[in-house]
């Protein structure tokens, strides 16, 4: 059961690194950079890093937070646990090149939504700048976060994408994803620059999320569009972990790894089961579609083992929050969404 009260409480646990971690940071020198820290997720990845760091003995390594930090309150956040926060522009060339030296580096930069109406910022975003990353850390390794949207939609029959399967992208969000991938890969093989293509396929938690996205539209009444009918999804603290371990599966070319929960979950069922904790009867839109969004994630099993975090843990921790008026970063994540247009 996870027993979260709070949003102090909630940074505490999706921060927590396990074992696993502090194992791959013993055989990872040097200090670590995470691009793009400011995002959902970032906070929590650097926050892992230097937990897990300080319990290993290695408080002298840094842990380097760069972004532009639009939202203060992540920025103090980490500057309280000890990570060295660096404002930046990665686009800009000359901010860029005065950033730190970092052996180790987590690329999470990226930019999804408002694709539709302002293309060009997505493609500069989405390929352009892992460009000029790629190359001021040429010497370094990498994690690059990737997404599961590189992938064409399949027959919910199917068993799934697989790392090996052809990159057919819906719309252009997507195939800028795959712009992203293809230009760290050219640098990795032209700078010998070991890497590793973190394709995560929906991560949750209590603020944001597929899961939080369906449990406040059953307990706000809020018909749930049931179009893309089937989801995958893993708690961001597993997935944060697993981002830290790759690490330990960075060569070069680089492999991709999708990661995701091994569960193919029905949107409609999902409803249910917020439904029957909050004591309502969903309400549904749509028809469920023949495809989706679906991936085979064996390969990350094999190499990391299952999730930490079940699916029940996950939908009661949801619902009890939501329930407990807990707050929402406010940003949906059209998961529903089927043409690629963001």
């Amino acid at each position: 059961m996870l027993s979260i009260s709070s949003t102090a409480s909630l940074d505490e646990h999706l921060s927590r690194p396990d074992d696993a971690v502090l194992e791959t940071l013993r055989r990872t020198p040097g200090d670590f950079l995470v691009a793009g820290a400011g995002g959902k997720m970032g906070s929590h990845v650097c926050l892992m890093l230097r937990r897990a760091l300080d319990s290993i003995g290695r408080s002298s390594s840094a842990v380097f937070a760069v972004s532009r930090f639009s939202v203060p309150q992540t920025c103090q956040l980490m500057q309280q646990a000890g990570v060295i926060t660096v404002p930046c522009d990665l686009l800009d060339r000359r901010s860029l090149e005065s950033l730190p030296e970092a052996r180790s580096v987590i690329f999470m930069a990226g930019q999804k939504f408002g694709t539709s109406g302002k293309p060009e910022q997505t493609w500069a975003v989405n390929t352009l700048l892992p460009a000029l990353v790629a190359e001021r850390f040429a010497r370094s390794r990498m994690v690059v976060f990737s997404t599961g949207c590189v992938y064409p939609l399949t027959a919910v029959s199917g068993s799934g994408s697989a790392e090996e399967d052809p990159l057919l992208p819906p719309g252009e969000y997507a195939a800028s994803c795959v712009g992203r991938e293809r230009i760290i890969g050219y640098y990795s093989q032209m700078n010998q620059m070991p890497a590793l293509m973190f394709r995560l396929c929906y991560s949750v938690e209590l603020r944001y999320g597929v899961l939080s996205d369906i449990a406040r539209r059953v307990f706000a009444g809020v018909p749930v569009d049931v179009q893309m009918g089937w989801v995958q999804v893993i708690w961001q603290r597993d997935a944060a972990a697993r981002a830290i371990r790759s690490f330990d599966f960075v060569s070069c070319p680089p492999p991709a790894l999708n990661v995701t929960g091994p569960r193919r979950l029905s949107v409609r069922w999902l409803a249910e089961q917020f439904g029957t904790r909050f004591g309502q009867q969903p309400l549904f839109s749509g028809e469920e579609s023949a495809t989706a969004w679906h991936w085979n994630a064996a390969k990350a099993t094999e190499l990391f083992g299952a999730p930490e975090t079940s699916l029940d843990q996950m939908l009661d921790a949801v619902a009890d929050w939501i329930r407990a008026g807990g707050e929402s970063l406010g940003k949906p994540t059209h998961f529903e969404v089927q043409d690629g247009n963001y």
